[in-house]
């Protein structure tokens, strides 16, 4: 009994080794800019043979899968660090800072995950939710008479990780140039957001006492 429950302790420990080193060979592929990495590159890649991928992933869907779970506990600590500021436009622009790091670290896994999403209900369920997430997250920093306005979707479209492809692979910006981009963007509605504010404020203001006896 020992020596077969030591036999498959063996193997369990084999094959939990086996996937966490095609999950690593698939991280590597991809961060290489492959976009499509092949079975067979996997395997090669991690030195194990064809039917280990397949016994391990029933199709390279569950593969990418596994890759985007590991890719949101790879940011997770960053995600979870406080937005410090004064008001909550410091705190906005902390956020872009914040996610120019993250979309630069991710930006080779998020080309292959929109590859391959249109054909995977997994990957677009995790989509969804990462989309979900950075709205919770703006949500949180945005006044809360702003957060139903266009404004608030204008800012979450010019903070999301398409738009900032947008600006890095397809008009070529520097990383710099791109964060100011998107800083001026989101600069130029949430100064609009506070002016409507302060004319909303103004408007309801009770009137002016000493303006009436004039009057």
């Amino acid at each position: 009994m020992a020596k077969a429950a030591a036999k498959t302790d063996g193997r369990k420990l084999r094959g939990d080794g086996n996937r966490a080193r095609l999950v690593e060979a698939m991280l590597e592929l991809i961060g290489e800019g492959v976009v499509h990495p092949s079975a067979d590159a996997v395997a090669s890649r991690a030195g194990v043979g064809l039917r280990t991928v397949f016994r391990h992933f029933n199709d390279m869907e569950n593969l990418y899968a596994e890759l985007s779970a590991r890719m949101r506990a790879q940011i997770a600590p960053l995600i979870a660090e406080p937005l410090e500021g004064q008001d909550w436009r410091e705190r906005l622009d902390r956020m872009l800072d914040r996610r120019a790091q993250i979309y630069e670290r991710l930006t080779p896994y998020k080309v292959a995950d929109d590859a391959h999403r249109a054909g995977s209900k997994i990957l677009q369920s995790q989509h969804a939710q990462m989309v979900a997430t950075q709205r919770k997250i703006l949500n949180a920093i945005l006044p809360a008479d702003f957060r139903g306005a266009p404004g608030a979707d204008a800012i979450d479209l010019a903070a999301s990780f398409e738009a900032w492809l947008r600006l890095r692979r397809d008009q070529g910006l520097s990383v710099k140039r791109a964060r100011a981009v998107v800083g001026a963007l989101v600069a130029g509605v949430a100064g609009s957001a506070h002016a409507n504010g302060k004319r909303a404020a103004n408007h309801n203001d009770p009137p002016n006492n000493s303006k009436q006896a004039v009057a």
